[in-house]
């Protein structure tokens, strides 16, 4: 993640990116609705993927007319940051018929959001820049003034490079714009995960290891408290992982699973590193023979947090309980 030139270079076409800033319900409501009604006169598919509160507001502002837009509560929809782009956005842009621009409204960024949430959100709408240039498609990511700290929304400014300020006033131009900044600005060293002792499993694998460790961390997972879809998640989760590590981060790596806050944790540390910043966020081609291992990871874990730096990746996953 380290570098991110070659995702960020390159104009971005007509690819439309604004942040809508706005402090109270009216605001709100005055900054989506016409941008759907507009789009709907135009024929132009939309979709709307925001929390639930204010997805109940847009549907009950548009009546009737919201029959033709695609709604989707973003606390579950992207819960995972990374499960946004391939999951929300793509998902939906991709499945339109050529030649019409697609809108969508998306809001990834509430004050809800956790301390270890929030970098992911961060990154993700400064990638959504790499994701989508050149494509035909605006998205309006609305931001809440008075709810979110001044980080959130200088970062806003920092991964659109249009803004559209509360209240009345012409959308400008940010004068702050620099998502590259912000992908390597939250690419930090996670907090360090837990040592030795009750509760906490580390396990180091190679190759002949793998077959080991899942089933080493499966029933781990069980004993924490996970099951059903949750515990297969986690089975799945680390089969991708660990064999990623083994294919592309040296040939070895070490887990380390725990509980902490809801969650069970997944860790898997290797000497691989992680050079593309829409790695696992980027939909595969279906005549792609691979690279859906970390696209996996992101549909199915509740979080997922990356460090790559020169001398190796970690990436921790999150499974709520």
């Amino acid at each position: 993640m380290s570098e991110t030139t070659g995702a960020f270079a390159g104009p971005a076409g007509p690819f439309v990116h604004p942040a809508l800033f706005y402090g109270d319900r009216e605001e709100y409501l005055a900054g989506t609705v016409p941008f759907v009604r507009e789009a709907l006169a135009a024929g132009a598919p939309v979709a709307v993927a925001v929390p639930g509160e204010n997805l109940r507001l847009i549907q009950d502002a548009l009546g009737a007319d919201g029959e033709a837009v695609r709604f989707l509560d973003m606390r579950e929809a992207g819960r995972n940051p990374g499960r946004i782009i391939p999951g929300v956005l793509r998902a939906f842009a991709d499945a339109q018929p050529p030649g019409r621009r697609v809108h969508i409204i998306g809001e990834p960024v509430w004050a809800g959001r956790s301390p270890a949430e929030y970098p992911a959100c961060a990154q993700h709408e400064a990638l959504i820049n790499a994701a989508f240039r050149g494509r035909e498609v605006t998205i309006l990511c609305p931001y809440d003034t008075s709810a979110l700290d001044e980080r959130a929304l200088a970062d806003a400014h920092a991964t659109h490079p249009v803004v559209i300020p509360a209240g009345p006033g012409p959308q400008r131009g940010s004068e702050a714009y620099d998502p590259e900044d912000v992908v390597a600005r939250y690419n930090a060293p996670l907090p360090p995960a837990p040592g030795a002792g009750p509760g906490v499993l580390t396990a180091a694998f190679d190759e002949d290891g793998l077959p080991v460790v899942r089933h080493l961390v499966t029933g781990h997972g069980e004993r924490l408290g996970l099951a059903g879809r949750a515990l297969e998640n986690l089975s799945l989760i680390i089969a991708e992982l660990t064999t990623n590590s083994v294919v592309h981060g040296g040939g070895s790596g070490e887990v380390t699973v725990w509980a902490e806050a809801g969650h069970v944790l997944c860790e898997v540390r290797d000497r691989g590193k992680l050079a593309d910043p829409l790695a696992g966020r980027r939909p595969a081609p279906p005549e792609q023979p691979g690279g859906r291992g970390l696209l996996m990871v992101n549909l199915l874990a509740d979080l997922v947090r990356i460090h790559a730096a020169d001398g190796g990746t970690t990436v921790r996953c999150y499974v709520a309980l």
